[in-house]
């Protein structure tokens, strides 16, 4: 079993992937503890779900500040505080930028498969839209290393759905999360046992390096 690792979790609204995390942590299959859940709307019921676990939470109300360098720092200044050893976007809306200190230590969960239906005004149910408009036959998520530009860092985890004539946005978007909450906490137990090495933008999956 890995040492436990500390994680921050980043969100904007319901807290379903939170959820999904809290679950995972307390079956045993993630080995970590979250220290802190921060919302950037005061009103997410995320922050409901992660009191009532006895979580720490913090609000940084993207509407409160003046631009994305001032919002981050803010995010930021609460992390600073506290053990953390990866940070996980988990339906967290707005752009976050990420410090040298955090490289390679923020992770994000796309609701496609990357590159496609990706990059800045692609998340959420837009992207379901877009694959259901273009008619793809194959769906899915991707789990990647986040950087400073959207969508953009390293590929970690992807999985797949079929997409079938009768899917609407809805269904499909359904469909994907089901994968989500696999393909999320994979990378996160892979990071914990130390199975992801880089090498340029690759993820190479392997014995502990």
């Amino acid at each position: 079993m890995p040492e436990k690792i500390n994680l921050a979790v980043l969100i904007s609204g319901s807290g379903r992937t939170l959820q999904n995390f809290i679950d995972k942590i307390d079956s045993g299959e993630i080995n970590a503890v979250i220290q802190i859940v921060i919302s950037s709307n005061p009103k997410a019921y995320g922050l409901v779900r992660a009191r009532e676990c006895s979580i720490k939470t913090e609000v940084v109300n993207h509407c409160d500040y003046d631009g994305t360098e001032r919002f981050s720092a803010a995010i930021n200044a609460r992390l600073k505080e506290l053990p953390v050893d990866l940070i996980l976007l988990a339906g967290f809306s707005h752009f976050y930028k990420i410090p040298e200190m955090y490289a390679c230590k923020v992770m994000n969960i796309h609701p496609g498969l990357i590159p496609a239906f990706s990059g800045k005004g692609y998340y959420g149910h837009f992207v379901h839209e877009a694959a259901i408009r273009y008619g793809v036959k194959i769906s899915g998520c991707t789990v990647h290393f986040a950087d400073n530009k959207y969508d953009n860092g390293p590929i970690i985890v992807q999985r797949t759905v079929a997409v079938m004539e009768n899917d609407t946005a809805d269904t499909l978007a359904e469909k994907v999360f089901m994968e989500e909450c696999i393909a999320y906490p994979e990378a996160v137990r892979l990071f914990a046992e130390g199975k992801l090495r880089l090498e340029g933008r690759k993820v190479i999956i392997g014995e502990k390096v």
